[in-house]
């Protein structure tokens, strides 16, 4: 049998390089508290013996999951309507692939049959050769559509979604900054031993990115 081909298999994935961490459903972050304002004082002892006030720095720690950004129903909109863009403009190369697929599989079936004819029935050698010449030139053409349409679909992709990463990026500096939070750990790319769920601001940040970039229905409804 004919291996499907890589394309058909990634044809409906958008960022393969993030594998989606198997956690409990994460719950919703409660609004953070701004920091203090002012750093908390320190004294030290300079040359001279005179006393001085050293500022310490105040961070606030956050932890973010950035895998969660693409989930279809509870992530954000606008990566499920890049997604249908992209597949959308790939969606006759797939369906190409597919039936030259389906062609070939069933020119296997007919040259088993042939093969496997009942004891005295004559046998059509030519034809079978014909018809394996036929199937070899057809995996060959499978081949090679396949890698151009993997290697189209991975440029159209990477420019699409760089974009939306840089705005998302913007986007999660302000949330921090305008909360008072210094540090954003990726939970997804960095493991952590212990965090409290209270520092995790998954939902609250992808609520407040849908709210200010909306995604009408027809476009945020992921293809079939």
């Amino acid at each position: 049998m004919i291996n499907k081909p890589l394309f058909l298999s990634l044809i409906f994935v958008a960022l393969a390089t993030t594998a989606v961490a198997q956690r409990p459903a994460t719950p919703a972050a409660p609004r953070p508290t701004p920091p203090p304002t002012t750093a908390a004082p320190a004294t030290g002892a300079p040359a001279g013996g005179a006393q001085a006030t050293v500022a310490l720095p105040i961070s606030k720690l956050a932890v973010i999951y950035t895998d969660e950004f693409m989930d279809p129903k509870t992530g954000i909109l606008k990566f499920t309507s890049v997604l249908n863009k992209l597949n959308s403009e790939f969606s006759a190369a797939k369906n190409e692939l597919t039936g030259m697929q389906n062609r070939a599989q069933a020119l296997e079936a007919e040259i088993t049959k042939l093969r496997d004819a009942p004891a005295g029935t004559p046998i059509d050698q030519p034809s079978i050769q014909a018809k394996i010449d036929q199937l070899e030139q057809l995996k060959k053409d499978i081949q090679r559509k396949a890698e151009d349409a993997q290697n189209a679909y991975n440029k159209r992709r990477d420019d699409l979604f760089r974009p939306l990463q840089l705005e998302i990026g913007t986007a999660l500096e302000a949330f921090a900054k305008a909360r008072g939070i210094n540090v954003v750990i990726d939970g997804a790319q960095v493991p952590l031993l212990y965090f409290a769920e209270s520092t995790n601001i998954t939902r609250a940040f992808i609520t407040d990115f849908n709210s200010k970039n909306p995604v009408t229905a027809a476009t945020s409804t992921t293809t079939p």
